[in-house]
């Protein structure tokens, strides 16, 4: 091992291959390009700036109608890679529920767009009109009257069916009789139930799709155990997190709803002002199920709909290529993470780089990286990797015995 000068951070060439040197890892296509042009190795050459030059190539053959959610993917990734950088080096404290406070932001301004006329367009807001329902957009097609001659038609076709099925029309009838006889404001456009069901109902409608998602999400690894370990099949159903996620959907759409109905009773009127409060509010159910991936997402996609926002207002210039720029800098991040300090990289994608290379990221020689002081190897501490002396600079630990 041999280094370069005080301050320029170098060291010798690594080696970056697999035992034996057989398989390149992902960063050796392009680690040697950047060895040979600065004759050594700093700092960012072996993650960073490799992966930059590669990556931006990769998105430019990409798919230009799936360039913008990969960005957002990777750019998501790489803020919360470099918040935890931060964390690792002592300069940002983590703030205690943090993840739930920037849901409680995002989602405010999510909602305060929704109810906003052209706020949001598209997939978001069709995502949003089924979360919370039709009944929150101000521009709510059904008038009181329409409404209302449609709760007719379903009466005079309820009387019909009643004759054959009494006991379930006497259930349904007490149940309408609950939802309608009750408060609503003027301004509620929930004509078919008052404000309490009206909440009640989105929690349990939104409940159930949480509770059916997480079990769906969990059929295939209980049914890769059916038949050696037939009891995991009954915890598809009791499991823990199922519920999490039904009560965290289930509540911020009540919340927000019934926030959404006492501010049209306090202030008698509907106003888009409303859904900022309501939802922020509404962001505090993310303690039942709390989730980084989550807040990082939305908040980038919020980031996102803003820039957007701002270019149609011509308040913000546009960038050509913006997309496949951010793609390549965030890629990198997260490739100089996975090289240098794999301890602050989120470990779902650590375990997807792994799946992606065949396991050959795992078995680089960061022992060498070491000297960086970003403790490369703390992860892989009984490592060292078998390599044939003919492809190193210095003397293996533990060469290869040649024939």
């Amino acid at each position: 091992m041999r280094s370069g000068t005080p301050g320029t951070r170098t060291a010798a060439r690594p080696s970056c291959t697999s035992p034996a040197g057989r398989w390149p890892s992902p960063c050796a296509s392009t680690a040697p390009s950047t060895w040979r042009i600065l004759g050594k190795f700093y700092f960012w050459t072996p993650g960073f700036g490799a992966a930059l030059p590669a990556s931006y190539v990769a998105i430019l053959i990409e798919r230009k109608s799936r360039r913008g959610l990969l960005t957002i993917y990777m750019a998501n990734l790489a803020t919360e890679t470099l918040f935890r950088m931060g964390v690792a080096r002592g300069a940002i404290t983590p703030l205690r529920h943090g993840e739930v406070l920037l849901f409680c932001i995002t989602a405010a301004l999510f909602m305060f767009f929704f109810r906003c006329k052209d706020g949001l367009k598209g997939f978001t807001f069709s995502a949003l009109k089924f979360i919370v329902g039709k009944e929150e957009i101000p521009t709510h097609s059904f008038s009181p009257e329409v409404a209302f001659s449609k709760i007719d038609r379903k009466k005079k076709h309820r009387e019909e069916v009643s004759r054959r099925m009494n006991i379930i029309a006497l259930t349904k009838k007490l149940v309408d009789k609950v939802c309608k006889h009750g408060p609503r404001h003027r301004c509620c456009k929930h004509y078919e139930d008052n404000c309490i069901s009206y909440c009640i109902k989105g929690f349990i409608r939104m409940f159930s799709v949480g509770y059916l998602i997480q079990c769906c999400l969990r059929i295939p690894s209980a049914f890769r155990h059916l038949f050696t370990k037939p009891s995991r099949l009954l915890s598809l159903f009791y499991n823990k997190e199922n519920f999490q996620l039904g009560a965290f959907l289930g509540s911020f759409v009540s919340i927000y709803k019934g926030t959404s109905c006492f501010l049209r009773w306090v202030r008698n009127l509907d106003d888009e002002l409303h859904a900022l409060i309501a939802g922020s509010l509404a962001g505090v159910s993310m303690m039942f199920y709390k989730s980084t991936t989550i807040s990082m997402y939305l908040a980038s996609k919020l980031v996102e709909t803003m820039y957007f926002k701002g270019i149609e207002a011509g308040k913000v210039p546009y960038f050509p290529h913006a997309d496949s720029i951010i793609y390549a800098i965030s890629t990198a991040i997260c490739f100089q993470a996975a090289v240098m300090e794999v301890q602050t990289l989120r470990p779902s994608y650590w375990k997807f780089l792994l799946r992606l290379t065949k396991g050959r990221f795992a078995v680089m020689n960061r022992r060498v990286l070491d000297v960086f002081g970003t403790e490369a190897s703390k992860n892989f501490k009984n490592f060292i990797p078998k390599l044939d002396p003919r492809y190193t600079s210095v003397p293996p630990e533990l060469p290869i015995e040649l024939s």
